[in-house]
Order: C-alpha cells, then sequence, then structure tokens
C-alpha cells in the first residue's frame, strides 16, 4: 500500500485541528478536497479515521497509532527541504568525498579545487580511487557522495546525470620508430601496447577487441595510468586511453595523439549519486557544482 504524501499532510492537519475546516485553512486548500483526502485515507487504511462529535473530528485507536509515525515523516522531509534551502556553501566546513579514477584525479580534479576554492572556501574534498565493482554499495551506504565515471551499470537506486561524450586515442612518444603521423590497424595490431586493470571503469577497448577477433601485443599491465606518461614519452609503448586527457599530455611535444585504426563508439562520462540524499541541500549543491564544473571540459 502507497500514500500520497499529501494525505499524510492531511491527515496530521485533522488530527491537531480536531476540524476540517481547519485542516484546510492550515494547509491553504478548501474543505471539498480536505474531504476527499479523508475518504480516501479510510478507504486505503480500512478504517474511518476520524469521527464527528461535538469536540470536532475525534482520531480512532488507529488514527492515534499511526499519528507519531506520520508526524514524525513529515518532520524529516520538512527538515530535509529546509537544509536545502538553507546549505551555505560559502560558510560550509563540510568535507565531501568523491569516487574518481586516477585519470579522474589528473584531469577533473584541478578543476574542481578551483571551482570549491572560489565558492566555497571551507569545504574538504576527499578522493577515493574508484573500483567499479563496488561504487554501487559506496553510494547506498553512503561511503562516497557522488562519483564520477564511465561505468557499464551501477545497480540500485543510483541516478545518474550525463556530464559529457567522450571518445578513445592513442598516446605515443612523438619520435616512435615504427609509427609516423598515421596508424593502420596492421601497425596498431604490431605495436607495443600498455594495458591498465580493467577495475577503473577503462575496459571498453578491450571488449571491443574481443568481439572483432583482434589480437594486440601487450608487453605491460599496470593498475594505474599515473605512472605510464613519462614511459610513453621515452620508448616505443601505445597507451589507448581517453582522447581529451590523450591530447592534455601531448601539449608538451614529447608524445603524440593518433586516432584509433577501428571503430568504438563513443563513452559518456556520467555523475552518479544516490537518491537517499537527494533532499540534502549539501549534496544538490555538490553535485551542481560538479556538473557546473565538468560538464563539456
Amino acid at each position: 500500500m502507497s500514500i500520497d504524501l499529501n494525505l499524510i499532510r492531511t491527515f496530521v492537519a485533522i488530527y491537531e485541528t480536531r476540524s476540517v475546516s481547519g485542516a484546510a485553512k492550515r494547509l491553504s486548500i478548501t474543505q471539498p478536497s480536505v474531504s476527499y483526502s479523508l475518504n480516501r485515507l479510510r478507504d486505503l487504511l480500512h478504517d474511518p479515521v476520524f469521527t464527528r462529535s461535538r469536540d470536532g473530528m475525534v482520531p480512532t485507536f488507529n488514527a492515534t497509532q499511526l499519528f507519531n509515525t506520520f508526524k514524525a515523516a513529515l518532520n524529516s522531509i520538512d527538515s530535509a527541504i529546509s537544509a536545502t534551502r538553507e546549505f551555505d556553501p560559502k560558510k560550509s566546513e563540510r568535507t565531501f568525498r568523491l569516487a574518481l579514477s586516477d585519470l579522474g584525479e589528473l584531469y577533473f580534479l584541478p578543476l574542481l579545487i578551483r571551482e570549491l576554492q572560489d565558492i566555497a572556501p571551507s569545504v574538504s574534498l576527499e578522493i577515493v580511487q574508484i573500483e567499479s565493482d563496488l561504487v554501487a554499495d559506496w553510494l547506498q551506504t553512503g561511503y562516497v557522495d557522488a562519483v564520477v565515471g564511465n561505468l557499464q551499470f551501477v545497480g540500485g537506486e543510483s541516478r545518474k546525470a550525463t556530464l559529457f561524450s567522450e571518445s578513445y586515442s592513442c598516446l605515443l612518444s612523438a619520435s616512435h620508430a615504427r609509427i609516423g603521423d598515421t596508424l593502420t590497424l596492421e601497425e596498431f595490431v604490431g605495436a607495443n601496447h600498455v594495458v591498465v586493470a580493467p577495475f577503473t571503469g577503462h575496459h571498453l577497448v578491450e571488449d571491443v577487441l574481443s568481439e572483432t577477433g583482434l589480437k594486440r601485443k601487450i608487453v605491460l599491465r599496470v593498475p594505474h595510468f599515473t605512472s605510464l606518461f613519462s614511459s610513453i614519452a621515452t620508448t616505443d609503448l601505445v597507451l589507448t586511453l581517453p582522447t581529451r586527457v590523450a591530447e592534455a599530455f601531448a601539449r608538451d611535444g614529447r608524445t603524440k595523439v593518433l586516432p584509433l585504426p577501428f571503430h568504438i563508439p563513443p563513452f559518456e562520462v556520467n555523475l552518479y549519486w544516490y537518491p537517499h540524499a537527494e533532499d540534502s541541500g549539501a549534496l544538490q549543491w555538490f553535485c551542481d557544482s560538479i556538473t557546473r564544473t565538468l560538464s563539456d571540459v
């Protein structure tokens, strides 16, 4: 059985005013609307709920038992709404916990820190390394406030907002001995590749290669992207990674970015959060700040 929130508000108003007209006045609705809601409650609860007397609307035994629960629920909802309205990022000293991949730390974190320092100088940010098979539990339990990344599935009641669409490219030394300004499929398959552990969420390339039957020579496997960039510039290793990050690291001229010689569909970088805290003004502000800062970067 589900009961509309407005029915609960009507119930509490009648209980406290002992009057249909008093409830209507408190709720700024008409008396017929209150009577209609009361009849719906009676049908849903299979109970008269209130009976008329010379002293007004008298609650039944069941109504008396329900009142404290309904009143507490409304108070919680009203408190959440109030918190939404009253959160002040300029005064807050809250610590937010955000899950990012190591690439996210490299590319997104400078942008986020700059934004937060400008608008919320006392707010703290704690970064947790993404583990794609754990983030659903992290969000549900409140271990993290939000997650930014490319995750194929986050279960439960987690919510998602797309920040931007991204593609993959290859990053390699600008002076690579065998690959020039273009990359053929034969060169790609024959090159020495480095790959990153799949728990970071970057496994789309492996999935496409498996589906097409292509095999490449993997000479190095590492748990994180961040340890690779100096090695890429000074060896013949080829690294496949999101294009925006690849282009950012190629700006110093030591590496170059080439498109993949086969099609991989673009993927979405998303913001994930959990709805049990949607009415929190702090979380709403945090998610809005992330969206504003990282959308279409």
